[in-house]
């Protein structure tokens, strides 16, 4: 943990072994630095992904707090920060370095060190922000935020502005499933107008998706889910039929929706 005369308390969820319960604990968390900014976590989403890693499918450093779809509202600044103010609301996504060349296209995702920034377990600089209420460190920095934390440090870059007036417990996914599912849809497969779509799978992504297909000018969107008040769920969201794969085979109810097959599908 990088010194600093500002530590604040703070409560954690922390998972210390693997596939082993998180736990709620005491802990402390530095000031922010640099270009960072110090965010109250007002609500938070949890991911498949945390599980996975919790789990240790993914290698994140024991013990961790994870969490990757924060939002809250910016607290502290670094001497860094040049747009955020004290008091701004937040969404929280995932971390990028800003400079490389994917970066600098727009293409944060691909960042070169996007595996360091968001699964490192510091702060790239062999650093964690908290540490447990013994003065140990806790891996932290998870998509460059960990926010199973009643405060999160993020960087400037991460720290997305929301209108006042958006509510901040039902944001947090925007961070993460959300951009994931739609951005699936809009950026990486550029479903056309008059398309049809397939989502297999209707979570967060899959229906994040379904909606993103309707916006882009789909005429026929599918939602394939083994769950019924999900697929009740994708119909309002802009799905014009459903598959339950648990009663129907899927690949015959795809083609004889589409007359041969989706144009574009997603797994989700």
């Amino acid at each position: 943990m990088t010194a600093t005369a500002e530590l604040r308390d703070i409560t954690v969820a922390v998972v210390r072994e693997k596939e082993q319960p998180f736990t709620i604990e005491p802990a402390r968390i530095r000031g922010p630095q640099d270009d960072e900014v110090l965010v109250r976590v007002v609500a938070t989403g949890l991911c498949h992904t945390d599980l996975i890693v919790r789990d240790q499918y993914y290698p994140v450093p024991l013990p961790a707090v994870l969490g990757h779809e924060g939002a809250g509202i910016v607290e502290a600044l670094g001497p860094g920060v040049k747009d955020l103010k004290v008091g701004d609301h937040v969404v929280l996504t995932y971390g990028a370095c800003g400079h490389c060349n994917p970066c600098r296209g727009g293409h944060g995702a691909y960042c070169r060190d996007f595996f360091g920034l968001n699964f490192g377990g510091d702060d790239g600089h062999g650093h964690t922000a908290i540490t447990d209420a013994q003065g140990q460190p806790l891996h932290d920095h998870f998509f460059a935020q960990s926010s199973f934390a009643t405060f999160a440090i993020a960087r400037e870059i991460n720290a997305i502005k929301v209108p006042d007036d958006a509510p901040l417990e039902l944001l947090g996914p925007l961070g993460c499933g959300i951009q994931t599912g739609a951005g699936a849809v809009l950026n990486s497969l550029k479903v056309r107008s008059g398309s049809s779509f397939a989502s297999y799978g209707a979570g967060a992504v899959g229906l994040s998706a379904v909606m993103a297909a309707k916006v882009a000018g789909a005429t026929t969107i599918i939602a394939i889910d083994v769950v019924p008040s999900r697929l009740e769920l994708a119909l309002e969201l802009g799905a014009t039929h459903v598959v339950n794969s648990r009663e129907t085979d899927v690949v015959e109810a795809v083609r004889a929706i589409t007359g041969g097959g989706a144009d574009f599908a997603l797994e989700s």
